[in-house]
């Protein structure tokens, strides 16, 4: 039974999409069943989380994933030994990072290029060619490279000059919120909008936008995930739409649910991105979506959203007009979400990744 070393280095309870994208693959992994065995080399501070979703042995390496630099140390250099010391024939790296060499193949799965393709838009420009230079060692080593959106796949080629056959595209599903009967608010209709606060999420767009529409389709807007200060507090004030916007930090699943269920539409209005879990979970629900006008977001969402150009604040507020004074055509937008996001789903998602690490034990060593 090969044994495949599952890289949870970057699993802290803080990341996001990423920790999504591997609990819940892990969590179908374990349903379906399959030929393989696995252990998740987890940091110090994911091992005091949950880990009944994953389907197996997790061991608690001490590497911490919140410090920067052990972390990186221990991607590049520890990840390798750790899977070697527990007999591993495999290792997955979910987080885009990974070794920079090991003795049994390595498979990363690489969400997106933004470091590469617009690193005027990432949070910590000190980074950006750290982070470069792991991901280049990482893809190097790799069997085989999984991606989630052709997008990321072309990038890859591009950027990381890997051969299109070495990279395999297995797009993400979404987990379905826990919400009762959708009912959006008309008394006090608002846009909502879900995510870190990275530049390239665009959110100050969306309140630059409030003024340009009067108040009798001015929507209340809502955005949440912000981690301890706020940097859109400022531009809130800047704007005068104090009574306009509530901007809130991490919110418990049954919280994000209350406001899926009251929403009029949901706002993604970034410049880039990889792929986009929280449009796809909106749609779930049936509530409609208004999304960047960008190739990655018509993978996701097709013909079931309102598109806009992020960097004009006059198209963001018509499509903000629309959503207010359209309601049928609101409806007509949540019917088709749900229809499109059937096409994707975690059962998929887990057998694409799978086959990968089938290809990846059967390629020859390199």
């Amino acid at each position: 039974m090969p044994r495949v070393a599952v890289d949870l280095l970057s699993y802290t309870g803080t990341k996001g999409g990423m920790e999504t994208y591997a609990r819940e693959l892990y969590r179908e992994i374990g349903r379906q069943g399959s030929e393989f065995e696995f252990i998740g080399l987890a940091s110090r501070e994911g091992y005091q989380l949950d880990r009944s979703w994953f389907p197996g042995e997790v061991v608690d390496t001490g590497i911490s994933g919140e410090n920067r630099f052990v972390w990186a140390f221990g991607e590049l250099f520890q990840v390798a030994r750790h899977a070697k010391r527990h007999g591993a024939d495999l290792i997955h790296s979910p987080a885009t990072l990974g070794p920079a060499r090991s003795s049994m193949p390595t498979v990363v799965t690489m969400h997106d290029m933004l470091y590469w393709s617009n690193p005027e838009l990432m949070t910590t420009p000190l980074y950006t060619e750290p982070v470069k230079f792991m991901e280049r060692l990482a893809s190097r080593n790799a069997a085989r490279v999984l991606t989630i959106s052709e997008v990321s796949r072309t990038e890859i080629e591009k950027y990381l000059h890997v051969p299109r056959e070495r990279i395999d595209l297995v797009p993400l599903a979404g987990t379905r919120p826990q919400i009762g009967e959708r009912r959006p608010d008309t008394s006090a209709p608002f846009l909502l909008a879900t995510g870190n606060r990275r530049p390239h999420k665009n959110w100050a767009s969306l309140i630059r936008a409030l003024p340009l529409l009067g108040e009798d389709v001015r929507p209340r807007l809502v955005i949440t995930g912000s981690h301890g200060e706020d940097p859109l507090t400022a531009v809130v004030a800047e704007t005068g739409m104090q009574d306009w916007v509530d901007l809130k930090g991490w919110l418990s699943n049954e919280e994000l649910g209350s406001l899926y269920e009251r929403a009029t539409i949901m706002a993604m209005p970034s410049f880039v991105d990889g792929f986009s879990l929280p449009a796809l979970e909106a749609m779930m629900v049936g509530l409609p979506v208004m999304m960047s006008d960008i190739p990655v977001y018509h993978e996701v969402c097709g013909d079931a959203a309102l598109y806009l150009d992020p960097n004009s604040l006059e198209s963001i507020a018509g499509v903000m007009r629309t959503a207010m004074t359209e309601p049928e055509r609101m409806a007509a937008l949540a019917s088709a979400g749900v229809e499109r996001a059937k096409q994707f789903s975690w059962e998929r998602a887990a057998t694409g990744t799978l086959e990968s690490f089938r290809a990846a034990l059967r390629a020859p060593a390199r």
